[in-house]
């Protein structure tokens, strides 16, 4: 598949933006990652990442980036006795974890879009 890929990128000016979209399109049918909290499941299999072939798993960025990044390492130190408890119950926390999660989803909604008006536009110019 990757040297396919790779010889459909070709060489000219759109062949970076040709790569990304490309890219993109044959990755969109992977389960998104959803933020929860674990105090809300009973099953401790739902905590396992596929891919990674790990049993507990949590993902974050820089703090700066996102909100959900921001709960995650606040929770996160909490729990290591880095820093002071977090005063939030769990349904509170799971509410805001469903509203990243919508959000995330909006967002990658409107990135499909684009990306489609893009490969539209591409094959309608592309001899």
């Amino acid at each position: 598949l990757q040297k396919s890929l790779s010889e459909t990128f070709g060489a000219d000016k759109y062949s970076r933006a040709r790569k990304e979209v490309l890219t993109y399109m044959f990755s969109r049918p992977m389960q998104m990652a959803l933020y929860f909290c674990t105090g809300i499941l009973d099953d401790e299999t739902l905590f396992h990442h596929y891919a990674l072939n790990v049993p507990f798993y949590t993902h974050f960025t820089s703090p700066i980036r996102r909100y959900a990044d921001i709960v995650v390492h606040r929770l996160l130190s909490a729990s290591l006795g880095a820093r002071s408890p977090i005063k939030m119950e769990k349904e509170a926390i799971q509410k805001q974890a469903d509203h990243c999660n919508d959000r995330k989803m909006a967002s990658k909604r409107v990135q499909e879009l684009s990306a489609d008006l893009f490969f539209s536009i591409f094959v309608r110019v592309r001899p």
